[in-house]
């Protein structure tokens, strides 16, 4: 069945709430996933060349300090983490293929989940409550976000499975319903030397969808292929550095609402995950449309 949400703040003295905003709604749709859940926070971008790079330990314990510390030893570069229980946030100057090596070779039990200027990415398994709890969603600040909650029907129960997905860099999707192609999906990237890390049907519009955009098109122009090219029941809620966007499939019957006010955007798969949002009453409340692209850019005073 599974959940998306999503929220995107206008204006830049509400950036602190966006967690404590976002979190009660990714809670309540865990009566539509409870097997596990994720949330990606995309805040302003960091400059002078360095990424952000979220890493999930799992099981293993990893002493993050250790790590930092190898790290600016090893690659030469400024190094900084925050983590949070066995996530962490690595934010550095270093090349991404060489911190990738890095990592695949010092710590190969580690998870890197997403890379960008812009994104920080939380998933794991359990019930969206103890997540939100572990990591303290509560108090995420940032631009907008995206989050979900999975009832898992096509494949496993593991973080790596566990939305969202990423692929490139500050992009993400969540995704409710079922494609039923993406194996023919899969073998036409794999082609083109894209590799894929999990059987997951949403991994597959991922890096579609990213495929499409290292190509030169915007987000919305490879949703547009993408409405052709995907087959099956969707709705797509996806994420870059400066942009929420929303999309059905022709026949719209995975449900989702959107909210806007002068504050805020929000997207849920019902709209009692949004009622407790400040000034609901007042908002634009609708149901998107089939195969209708929406779009909401965060402002330039947001971006950074």
């Amino acid at each position: 069945m599974c959940g998306i949400v999503g929220l995107l703040v206008k204006r830049p003295a509400l950036r602190d709430s966006l967690g404590a905003w976002l979190s009660p709604m990714l809670i309540c749709m865990g009566d539509r996933g409870p097997d596990s859940a994720g949330l990606a926070v995309f805040s302003d971008p960091v400059g002078d060349g360095r990424r952000r790079f979220s890493l999930y330990a799992g099981q293993v314990q990893v002493d993050w300090l250790q790590l930092e510390q190898s790290a600016r030893r090893e690659l030469g570069q400024s190094v900084e983490i925050h983590a949070r229980h066995n996530h962490a946030v690595l934010t550095t100057s270093a090349d991404v293929d060489r911190l990738r090596g890095w990592l695949a070779e010092r710590y190969p039990s580690l998870h890197l989940l997403s890379v960008g200027r812009s994104i920080d990415l939380y998933k794991d398994t359990g019930h969206p409550r103890e997540l939100a709890d572990r990591y303290a969603f509560g108090r995420l600040s940032g631009t907008h976000a995206v989050g979900h909650t999975r009832m898992a029907t096509e494949s496993a129960v593991t973080p790596a499975h566990a939305h969202p997905f990423t692929a490139g860099e500050d992009f993400c999707l969540v995704h409710n319903g079922s494609l039923s192609n993406p194996n023919s999906i899969r073998r036409k990237l794999e082609k083109r030397g894209i590799r894929f890390e999990t059987d997951n049907d949403t991994e597959a519009a991922c890096r579609f969808l990213e495929w499409r955009m290292s190509e030169g098109d915007s987000l919305e122009a490879a949703l547009e292929k993408g409405l052709v090219e995907l087959d099956g029941f969707f709705t797509l809620l996806m994420a870059t550095g400066d942009k929420l966007v929303l999309v059905r499939d022709a026949f719209a019957c995975k449900p989702a609402v959107a909210a806007e006010t002068d504050d805020y955007v929000a997207i849920s798969s019902e709209f009692r995950s949004l009622a407790h949002l400040p000034g609901i009453r007042d908002a634009e409340i609708f149901e998107p449309g089939p195969e209708r692209i929406y779009s909401w850019t965060v402002s330039p005073s947001l971006a950074g």
